[in-house]
């Protein structure tokens, strides 16, 4: 029997997760070509590394003085939560990933939440020991009581902690002497990790993740719960709705450094992956096929927020995307759900229209994104968020919101949060910095973080999740001021753009193409207009073209894909093609528009 670990790593977003795990894989000798490159190993979507943070799982293992470890590497984000939870399922304990100066952070706290729930043992890992004003003794007791408050047994509360910094690969017990290798990690791993108990019998195994080759199909992953799967053997896959239907295993694989290693047969503890099963789900059992028993389904959390999506039927449809029709659409939003947990899609009554629920605007933002970089054309509506009816009481999502931010900001930050029905829950003072804790309705987030950073001249720090449902809480106010709207498709002129300068601000650059009914900019104030930035300068031999005073155009505000999303209103899309973002009105003629206000 081989000697295995199972173990997931959990870490708030930037504290250098995927660094250490980068590191252990060297130290699994798996890679002598590209340590020089310096590159991160893990993060390999060009999504993960522009962002820096993880969005799916992946699974690697290394083997260390005989031992075979299995890293699961987790996302930190709560709106990728439906991955968290299925790759929790295939652990036996977890490193717990901390900042030496910033200490357990609310999302840490999520997913550190979910793993002591299920009964894994820690070891806490405080990384970047190395920073100037770092607090290492601090931080270990702020680990202490997180997971005193959140219930952990005895057994979970005596837990190892190691110190040391990842980027520059190093780890040791006493963060005041320092090692040239980061071995204390794996021999905490071995020492206190306990090894997956191998229970004979007949065989079992939960399908928690998924993987897609265009050669194979897809791809089931899971750990082995009970009994030994081999090649070849004949298995019962049970559904969600009871029924059972009879396949044959084609081949196995199990996980190798980055890749996988065709074998023969997995015995009940490690993690493999099954080639040729068909008409799976995340959470059905691969079970033996004369006496099939499906283990527990894993419940996964429910989305909370939904967005319209469309095809493009702006007048520049088709310009720069390679997929515009509604058939395009269809097919991948049904091939994403084959691997994306949290998000549920819905036709609408229109032809051409879902309805796409996910986790938050980062989960759905990610995935248009997504898309957009792979040529698809698409218009997306306003963010709302999913109201639900509980014992006969309009309920909605509420989100437990931190934000860190220097003293003198911290009046603007807390009136901004309670006039979007917010309630502060703690306070605290850290250094010269206070860290605040609400909690808020999911409504009242879309579009804040661009308020606070700029109330707080970009140093605030600040991140939610998901807490509970309550009942509605009463209408918030969003963004108070109109938009300013292009009367006519044409060449926005700079010229125009300068004499429409005391309007408000503008989105758009001089000589870009806009059309009727795109949204140029902001209006001062609350009320929509029509405004025309089409309008040339009319050349008369009395009126040269340089004469008057220079156009000083003040540079537009560009938004990011989820700023844009937060920004718009319910009468406006998001229009995101491969090389633009537009703000447009959903009825692009002024009458029309008109007569639909006045209805």
């Amino acid at each position: 029997m081989q000697k295995i670990r199972n173990i997931a790593i959990i870490a708030h977003v930037d504290h250098g997760k995927t660094t250490l795990v980068d590191k252990m894989l060297m130290a699994g000798k798996l890679f002598r070509d590209n340590q020089t490159t310096g590159e991160l190993i893990l993060d390999n979507n060009d999504l993960e590394r522009e962002r820096g943070i993880t969005i799916l799982s992946k699974n690697v293992s290394i083997n260390y003085n005989g031992y075979k470890i299995n890293i699961i590497d987790t996302p930190g984000h709560a709106d990728f939560g439906g991955e968290v939870e299925r790759v929790l399922n295939m652990a036996d304990g977890c490193l717990l990933l901390v900042d030496a100066f910033e200490g357990p952070m609310p999302q840490t706290r999520f997913v550190l939440q979910k793993a002591i729930q299920m009964g894994l043992k820690p070891v806490v890992v405080i990384n970047k020991v190395d920073k100037p004003n770092c607090r290492p003794d601090e931080v270990q007791e702020m680990v202490f009581d997180l997971m005193f408050n959140l219930d952990a047994t005895e057994d979970q509360l005596d837990f190892p902690t190691i110190y040391g910094s990842a980027k520059n690969g190093w780890m040791s017990t006493d963060w005041k002497k320092p090692t040239d290798n980061i071995n204390a990690v794996l021999d905490a791993i071995i020492e206190y990790i306990p090894e997956p108990e191998t229970i004979e019998g007949d065989a079992q195994m939960l399908i928690t993740s998924l993987d897609f080759s265009s050669y194979v199909g897809r791809i089931a992953i899971g750990r082995v719960h009970r009994g030994e799967l081999r090649e070849g053997m004949e298995i019962a896959l049970c559904k969600k709705d009871g029924s059972v239907s009879r396949q044959r295993i084609k081949e196995l694989h199990v996980f190798e450094g980055m890749g996988r290693k065709k074998v023969s047969s997995v015995k009940s503890g490690d993690i493999c992956a099954l080639i040729g099963i068909e008409g799976f789900e995340i959470g059905d059992t691969v079970a033996d096929a004369a006496n099939p028993e499906p283990l527990p389904r894993i419940a996964i959390d429910e989305p909370t927020m939904s967005m319209t999506f469309t095809i493009n039927d702006s007048p520049f449809f088709g310009r720069d995307g390679k997929y515009v029709t509604s058939r395009h659409i269809a097919d991948r939003l049904t091939k994403e759900l084959d691997r994306n947990l949290a998000l549920r899609v819905t036709k609408a009554d229109n032809e051409d229209t879902w309805t796409v629920f996910g986790r938050g605007v980062l989960h759905l933002s990610v995935l248009i994104e997504t898309m957009r970089r792979e040529g698809f054309e698409l218009q997306v509506g306003q963010p709302q968020v999913i109201i639900k009816e509980i014992d006969g009481v309009k309920c909605e999502p509420v989100e437990w919101l931190t934000v860190n931010v220097p003293e003198e900001y911290s009046s603007k930050i807390i009136d901004m949060v309670t006039r979007r029905k917010g309630e502060m829950v703690t306070m605290t003072t850290q250094n010269d910095r206070i860290h605040l804790e609400f909690v808020i309705p999911s409504r009242g987030i879309i579009g804040l973080r661009n308020n606070v950073l700029t109330a707080s001249a970009g140093e605030a720090i600040m991140a939610h999740r998901f807490h509970e449902y309550q009942p509605w809480k009463g209408d918030i106010e969003r963004r108070t001021n109109g938009s300013l709207i292009a009367m006519e498709a044409g060449t926005a002129y700079a010229y125009a753009i300068d004499k429409l300068q005391d309007r408000g601000k503008f989105f758009i650059f001089p000589q870009e193409e806009v059309y009727a009914g795109q949204v140029v900019g902001e209006n001062a104030k609350d009320n929509d207009i029509v405004v025309n930035v089409t309008k040339s300068k009319k050349l008369t031999n009395m009126r040269a073209s340089g004469a008057d005073d220079k156009a000083r155009i003040i540079p537009p505000v560009v938004f990011s894909l989820e700023e844009a999303l937060e920004y718009i209103k319910e009468d406006e899309y998001v229009e995101v093609t491969p090389h633009h973002l537009r703000l447009r009105k959903i009825i692009l003629d002024e009458l029309e528009r008109k007569r639909a206000n006045k209805n």
